[in-house]
């Protein structure tokens, strides 16, 4: 059976907004630190639910998603979206599939989902003071599993503090994040350098070498790994290149203050 004039224009509505959607939800997840994997299947059990097929293409800073309606296969919506690195929130992406999960058992209805979907972009991160603590404890931490000493401890955590503190400023000021990463490693490597220039714990260099490893980019090479394996090379290739472009600015912090420091049996 054809459809009307009407019929069409109101399938054609709801699968603009349909693409619109899902387009918004796959974005918010792979600015949130979704590998293509997940945001695909996560967009894939949303669409099937309202009776689409999906199509996508997954790069390192945007999606592009075309959608076809099953009954009426001339009915196609094709959107793109650019998608800025926000950094990782779990949180957005556990919510996020939580809420794909109840379209497909509970019948959610698109107005329920946009309405969600806005709440989940609106959540918002950590407290700042509680980031800086937490990476504080962390490095602290890993000094001690590595042999240093609870003053080794100590310094690594202010170093850390301290590094975390700049970079944070750095990016409020909207500055390419690949200076604060700069920025942080020099200001980190200083202060935990001068636990080797002035031996204040037991084991000096643990400090030194632990102090930093807030800045490895765990999330990014984890899914470079992961979209590898799944075959979504393009976009794995792009996160690998990321990732040890953020590796080389760590290591031109941290030898900048060594030279500084005049440390050399490191």
């Amino acid at each position: 059976m054809i459809p009307n004039e009407a019929e069409e224009d109101e399938g054609s509505a709801s699968a603009c907004r349909a693409a619109d959607l899902l387009l918004d939800m796959g974005s918010v997840l792979l600015a949130s630190g979704a590998h293509c994997g997940r945001v695909k299947r996560n967009i894939e059990r949303v669409a099937e639910k309202w009776g689409y097929k999906v199509e996508l293409f997954l790069s390192f800073t945007g999606l592009m998603l075309s959608i076809k309606d099953s009954q009426h296969p001339t009915r196609r919506v094709a959107r793109f979206k650019s998608c800025p690195l926000l950094g990782v929130h779990f949180g957005k992406v556990t919510e996020i599939s939580l809420l794909t999960w109840s379209v497909l058992e509970q019948d959610v209805s698109i107005d329920e989902v946009e309405t969600r979907l806005k709440e989940i972009k609106a959540m918002p991160h950590h407290p700042r003071w509680m980031i800086l603590l937490g990476v504080g404890a962390a490095c602290a931490c890993l000094c001690m599993l590595a042999g240093g000493s609870w003053k080794d401890a100590g310094v690594a955590f202010v170093a850390s503090f301290c590094g975390m503190f700049v970079r944070q400023e750095i990016l409020k000021l909207r500055f390419n994040p690949m200076i604060g990463f700069i920025a942080a490693s020099f200001i980190t490597t200083l202060i935990s350098g001068l636990n080797m220039v002035h031996h204040f714990g037991a084991s000096p260099e643990k400090a030194l070498a632990t102090a930093v490893l807030y800045l490895v980019p765990g999330v990014p090479l984890i899914n470079c790994t992961i979209d590898l394996i799944e075959g979504y090379i393009p976009t794995s290739t792009a996160r690998g290149v990321n990732g040890g472009f953020v590796l080389l600015c760590i290591a031109v912090g941290m030898s900048m203050s060594i030279l500084l420091l005049g440390i050399y049996n490191f």
